[in-house]
């Protein structure tokens, strides 16, 4: 492996561990749920669900999962709505 290469894993560690140093903008997942799988987007600091519960209520377990696993990741906006 050459020099180049060792600099940039190193480089990679260090921004894993500083999470606050990222920040989505726009994000797709899908989630394998229970009954069906889930199409959640993130797209300027706003979350949309393909879920039922998602349409009547405008949050769901899969958009307040997302916050739970990506915390300290996000945009504030996310927070807001």
């Amino acid at each position: 492996m050459d020099y180049g290469m060792i600099g940039k894993i190193e480089k990679a560690k260090r921004y894993a561990e500083q999470r606050n140093r990222i920040r989505f903008e726009a994000l797709t997942v899908t989630f394998e749920g229970e009954n069906n799988p889930h199409t959640v987007h993130l797209e300027n600091g706003v979350w949309r669900c393909d879920c039922d519960f998602f349409q009547s209520r405008g949050r769901c377990s899969h958009t307040m999962a997302l916050e739970m696993i990506l915390e300290g990741m996000l945009p504030q906006s996310v927070f807001e709505s």
